[in-house]
């Protein structure tokens, strides 16, 4: 099934719920998931014609969560007194093969079923990937990262040791985070409410990026922060480290108070390249 029809099918199925699920709706869902798991489909793809370059697409996001109201909590342990896995049936743990090119180093590590995951990306454990999340080729994982539901991660990116890149489920029409192509996420950052990260920038390391924080651009003298029409986007080749704001009225002021801000103090140059290299040893 082509996504035109499949979208229909999800929708309908999606905003008419049945009183029992038949073989046919659970095959329809299986084949959504497939789909989602190649990446042929996917909750977010890029939009030139949208503010932020990217469109979200909610259908898919019903697909989703279609499966959270379908599928029953079984148990699929290996090992239930030692590590008990009860969850939804349909969306068991993500399954790989030596020839799907993924690295996933042992350590408590766990995929969720409904991911795509590229070729060349690198699995630190433990770590954990969400549905219908997609992390392109060659990206990295570090230990103790989060990708959240429905992220989209590019390529070449390295989303580091203990970094959060949030999830969106619902609202439908909320665009996800967005990661775009050779991003450094430094350690300890936060990604939440669908911000866009541009090609190339870098986070340094616990800087937190979300609608209610503006971010200010030292190079640009500009001030880049979410709208209700539009996410936060972060510039292209942005490099972008945790400050602080002077509060400057009230009793803020008067107790000498600052507030967290990012702020962009660079654009990547070579040196900021040398920098944050990732060895080709580690791939």
């Amino acid at each position: 099934m082509t996504a035109a029809p499949m979208q229909a099918e999800i929708e309908r199925l999606f905003d008419h719920k049945p009183d029992a699920y038949t073989e046919e709706h659970f095959r329809l869902f299986y084949e959504f998931k497939d789909a989602l798991n190649q990446g042929r489909i996917r909750a977010a793809q890029p939009d030139p014609s949208a503010t932020s370059g990217w469109r979200v697409n909610g259908w898919v996001k019903k697909g989703i969560l279609l499966g959270f109201r379908m599928g029953g909590v079984v148990d699929m342990s290996i090992d239930a007194t030692r590590q008990p896995y009860l969850d939804k049936s349909t969306y068991p743990v993500k399954t790989f093969s030596a020839g799907s090119g993924v690295r996933i180093v042992p350590g408590g590590s766990s995929i969720r079923d409904g991911v795509y995951i590229g070729k060349g990306v690198t699995c630190m454990p433990p770590m954990y990937i969400n549905v219908g999340a997609y992390v392109d080729d060659g990206t990295m994982i570090d230990s103790h990262a989060l990708v959240g539901s429905c992220a989209q991660i590019g390529k070449n990116c390295h989303i580091s040791a203990a970094s959060q890149i949030g999830g969106v489920l619902e609202p439908v029409g909320a665009l996800p985070v967005i990661v775009e192509d050779d991003v450094l996420v430094g350690g300890n950052c936060g990604v939440y409410e669908g911000a866009v990260v541009k090609k190339r920038a870098v986070l340094g390391t616990g800087t937190i990026l979300n609608r209610s924080t503006p971010v200010y651009d030292l190079v640009r003298g500009a001030v880049y922060k979410a709208t209700d029409a539009s996410p936060l986007v972060i510039p292209e080749e942005a490099v972008i480290v945790a400050g602080a704001r002077a509060i400057t009225s009230g009793a803020g002021k008067d107790w000498g108070i600052s507030v967290y801000t990012p702020v962009i103090v660079k654009y990547r140059d070579s040196k900021t390249d040398t920098k944050i290299q990732l060895e080709d040893l580690l791939r």
